[in-house]
């Protein structure tokens, strides 16, 4: 295949729920083996870098027991999925029972057969590993108690919820169930204890088997596993145990060296997560500030190094996020996603999205209910797609401008960066604000003097003349109406 592309695209799909959409259309019962080319064809012709099948890993009988038997998750159930039913819960595919495909879903043959297809287009596999934790009934909770983090019988009878008393051939023992420290522990996984040489080995044998029927991994909440971070959340479980000499993530790089680790990564750790190998992580930040409306903030994001920018993973949705059409609703929604879209970084798409869909899906459900393709974001997409898989917005240059301001206040609300190589240079204007806006931009003397260019908005199929020696002298004069997105091709008339 030929190199990844730099600012890659990628597709989320929820596999199950996928599967069982396409087996509901087709009348029979489509598993990873039986997706039509033309599913694969589509998302081609969408110019997808990546496809993450999100879950195909085998879930837990007991992750499903857990929370069928849950009165609080049904109320998040039937809010996706009226009249849902225990036998629509299938279980977390965080709450991994083993590194085997799900048996519902696909064989490693189906899954090799899934993976040359999208090859055969251009396009490359990524699947899920999880470090952190497995479920409650993976193999090595009865085989390996070694592996985990203990506690002790009154830390249980203190706090069930934290604890699990597990039964393995060795006898009894108290387990810690996983958690990040800022939410109450999940209730269908247990903490591996990542300071065990012997468990940090399981891992990367676990690497070595899985890295040979994808290109790539997205690592599930992968700052949890540096040492650091680790140490804080367990030093208290830990016995005195201390720290390896090297992080996890050194080791899967060093065992992996050519493979794709996106991770997913919080609280600052981003930079950290990239410097031990990873070549993309998680920009919850850029998200934070796109949903949050705050112009200020995303410019200073985009000030930020190239080099660093490259590596980030942006989005306005994924199945941990609410939907962004109603996160953003119309007046916002294509402002967003034209930044994230055009930014420096992979560009991460969820599936759904492209069809403007609102209702959240809980990740432990087979499918959730109905909604009607909201036909004008999806035109959007599928046109923004189009623009940005050309070569520009991947291999050409990129650079921040800094909108002038001209009569008014108002140049804080924009946006603007362009995209240059020797045959295309695009201009990516957004006033992200609820007020009209305007400035003057800077292009530079790639502007020839005494000429006249054209700028032709390919985003809103409209098109602008203007002489060259008023740009060159003056600046781009621009003005957006509220949350307008322009993405301007800039050539000479």
């Amino acid at each position: 295949m030929n190199p990844i592309r730099n600012h890659p695209h990628l597709y989320e799909i929820n596999t199950w729920a996928w599967l069982y959409d396409l087996s509901r259309r087709t009348r029979r019962n489509i598993s990873l083996r039986d997706v039509p080319d033309s599913e694969w064809d589509a998302l081609a012709e969408l110019g997808f870098d990546f496809i993450w099948l999100m879950g195909t890993w085998e879930r837990s009988p007991e992750s499903r027991r857990e929370f069928r038997g849950d009165k609080a998750s049904f109320v998040d159930f039937r809010c996706a999925l009226p009249g849902c039913t225990m036998n629509d819960v299938v279980g977390s595919p965080y709450a991994i029972h083993r590194y085997e495909p799900d048996a519902r879903l696909a064989d490693w043959n189906a899954l090799d057969a899934a993976r040359e297809k999208l090859h055969a287009r251009g396009m490359r596999l990524m699947l899920d590993f999880v470090p952190n934790h497995v479920a409650l009934d993976h193999p090595w909770t009865r085989e390996h108690p070694e592996y985990f983090i203990h506690g002790t019988v009154e830390e249980l009878h203190d706090d069930p919820i934290a604890f699990y008393q597990m039964e393995a051939p060795s006898g009894a023992y108290v387990i810690a169930r996983a958690r990040d420290p800022y939410f109450p522990p999940w209730r269908d996984v247990v903490q591996l204890n990542h300071f065990q040489p012997s468990l940090r080995a399981a891992l990367l044998a676990e690497l070595a088997k899985i890295s040979q029927h994808c290109d790539g991994l997205r690592c599930d909440m992968a700052m949890l596993a540096l040492n650091e971070v680790f140490a804080r959340i367990w030093g208290a479980q830990l016995g005195g145990l201390s720290a390896p000499p090297r992080e996890f993530w050194q080791d899967v790089r060093a065992a992996l060296p050519n493979f794709t680790l996106l991770a997913e990564a919080y609280w600052g750790t981003e930079p950290r997560m990239i410097e031990l190998g990873f070549d993309f992580s998680y920009d919850k930040n850029f998200y934070d500030a796109l949903r949050g409306n705050r112009a200020d903030e995303l410019r200073s994001q985009l000030s930020g190094d190239f080099n660093f920018q490259r590596h980030l993973a942006r989005f306005i949705e994924n199945h941990d996020e609410d939907r962004s059409a109603e996160v953003f609703g119309s007046e916002r929604l294509r402002a967003a996603a034209t930044i994230f879209g055009t930014a420096p970084g992979m560009r991460f798409y969820h599936q759904g999205q492209l069809e403007g869909r609102k209702i959240h899906f809980p990740i432990q459900l087979s499918h959730i209910a109905d909604e009607p393709v909201d036909t004008a974001i999806q035109a959007f997409y599928k046109n923004l797609l189009q623009l940005t898989r050309g070569d520009t917005f991947h291999s050409g240059a990129w650079r921040e401008l800094n909108p002038e301001a001209q009569g008014d206040d108002s140049a804080g609300a924009l946006i603007a960066y362009d995209w240059q190589d020797e045959k295309s240079w695009k201009l990516v204007v957004v006033n992200f604000s609820g007020g009209t806006a305007q400035a003057r931009i800077r292009l530079g003397d790639r502007i020839a003097a005494g000429r006249q260019y054209v700028f032709a908005d390919v985003l809103n199929n409209n098109r602008y003349v203007r002489d060259a020696d008023e740009i060159r002298n003056l600046g781009l004069y621009v003005r957006l109406e509220p949350f307008e997105a322009d993405i301007f091709d800039i050539t000479l008339a």
